[in-house]
């Protein structure tokens, strides 16, 4: 596996060398033009933490930083396999479960409801950094922060008329489209939905032909990019998006440590920031979502507490069985259930 993964790496470096027409190394060097890439477009947070990031940069002669955006050196995946390979020694990614299995903990279900209990949780100084860094060294990459997203909602097509806010009575079994990932399938089938499990760039086109009647895991942008096919947000909040900003490990180590300090010190000024960016954008979108014209509804607490019960009673448990009871502990203690 050792020797695949060395030949693997090889071979990506040889092919985003040819492409870039720049010399990429594993081993830190003077002046090294290294990547930083993510997948998503120029409205979405990652790219005004990006540009932040490599403002902090400037001037600093010791790195130049060739900036990819939009998924233009592939999707979240492919980056999230780069990074760990070493190709691409910085990326803002999602964890990846097909390489660890326990990174399906990031799709935990009511860890939070709310920013401030976000920031708590997930935000700088907060113990989630480490926690999964356990998983990461293992896949040779370390995470130099923990970066919000966004709230996920659920979001109904055009001409179903449905407003589902309790739960499980008023799923009634409307196909709704989930990741797929086991835990997403499960918990709206717990929550009294039918999940279809479907790759995200399928899925405009899955509401747009009706192969679906709801999308779950819907942040405020992607419901404004979809707009035309929906009529209704439902404010659920029962999965707070956190990525991940990825360093390969080999690469980092073999920074000097005063490069490492460096750049640590940008990322760590970068995540901070990114907390009120990451909200102010959440809410500017949820705003246009109101002005297109979609029906935006918030759940009150009874009708979340209820959701975030049958999510705590029913994925909770498995969850622990994969991770392990310390941090399960932590997460309730966290989400304010032990």
């Amino acid at each position: 596996m050792k020797a695949h993964t060395k030949l693997n790496k090889l071979q990506f470096s040889i092919a985003i060398s040819a492409i870039l027409g720049t010399s990429l190394s594993i081993n830190a060097q003077a002046s090294e033009r290294f990547i930083l890439a993510h997948s998503m477009p120029s409205d979405h947070v990652f790219h005004s933490i990006s540009e932040h990031f490599i403002e902090q940069l400037e001037g600093n002669e010791e790195f130049r930083v060739a900036y990819h955006p939009g998924g233009d050196l592939g999707d979240w995946t492919s980056l999230f396999e780069q990074s760990m390979q070493g190709v691409v020694p910085m990326s803002i990614t999602w964890g990846a479960s097909e390489f660890d299995q326990r990174l399906d903990l990031s799709w935990l279900g009511y860890v939070v409801s709310n920013w401030n209990d976000a920031r708590e949780v997930y935000g700088p100084g907060g113990e989630m950094l480490e926690v999964y860094n356990e998983i990461f060294h293992e896949l040779d990459l370390h995470a130099i922060g923990i970066i919000p997203t966004d709230f996920g909602s659920l979001v109904i097509r055009k001409g179903i008329g449905e407003v589902p806010v309790n739960f499980p009575e008023d799923g009634q079994n409307i196909k709704t489209r989930v990741p797929p990932v086991p835990i997403a399938i499960d918990r709206f089938n717990n929550l009294g939905f039918a999940s279809v499990p479907i790759p995200l760039s399928e899925v405009y086109t899955s509401l747009q032909l009706g192969t679906v009647d709801a999308r779950a895991f819907s942040t405020a942008v992607e419901t404004y990019q979809q707009r035309d096919v929906l009529e209704t947000n439902i404010l659920t909040n029962d999965y707070f998006e956190t990525a991940f900003w990825l360093v390969n490990k080999d690469w980092w180590d073999g920074l000097s440590v005063e490069n490492r300090d460096f750049l640590q010190d940008a990322a760590d000024n970068t995540v901070l920031w990114s907390w009120d960016k990451a909200e102010n954008l959440s809410n500017e979108f949820i705003d246009k979502v109101r002005e297109s014209g979609i029906n935006v509804v918030e759940l009150s607490d009874e009708q979340i507490n209820a959701a975030a019960k049958i999510v705590h009673e029913t994925e909770w448990p498995i969850m622990e069985e994969l991770v392990g009871p310390e941090i399960m502990s932590k997460l309730r203690q966290a989400a304010g259930i032990e």
